[in-house]
């Protein structure tokens, strides 16, 4: 009578060839943890000098309203205080949005270079990860042939 084979210590074998390595999660958390920091840093940069912009925008809209508020002695003096303000509002806020731009242009150019980086960390992992778990899937399934092969 044909016996039927038991695959319980093929499995068993398979298992045990190819455990979960805690260290790899480890590995993978800090290195998540990191990039984590280095994101955080520069969008606490990126905050710090949006706050410093603001700060000298409100800064100098405030100076320049006090001109506004000085005692003329001519109505047209009054005409010539507003027309001057709008004037400088508009140049302050052109170079002010400038300022802008080129902080959201170096968080842009930051981020891509960290996002860059740890692709190619995740890649070289991910690439020496499935090497390394095919050469094992492949001694296991070798030695699973040869045990199937030669039955008990």
């Amino acid at each position: 009578m044909a016996k039927t084979q038991d695959f319980t210590k093929i499995l068993q074998d398979m298992m045990a060839s190819a455990p979960v390595d805690a260290a790899k999660f480890q590995d993978a958390f800090k290195a998540q943890a990191a990039l984590g920091e280095k994101m955080a840093k520069v969008a606490l940069d990126a905050a710090e000098k949006s706050t410093e912009i603001t700060s000298k925008w409100a800064k100098d809209a405030i100076a320049k309203i006090g001109s506004l508020a000085e005692k003329k002695e001519e109505p047209a003096e009054y005409a010539k205080a507003l027309s001057d303000f709008a004037s400088s509002s508009a140049e302050i806020a052109a170079e002010n949005l400038a300022a802008f731009a080129e902080v959201a242009k170096k968080v842009q150019m930051e981020t891509v270079e960290l996002m860059l980086a740890a692709g190619k960390d995740i890649s070289e992992d991910a690439t020496a990860a499935v090497k390394k778990a095919t050469e094992e899937v492949t001694a296991v399934a070798k030695k699973a042939t040869s045990t199937v092969a030669t039955p008990k």
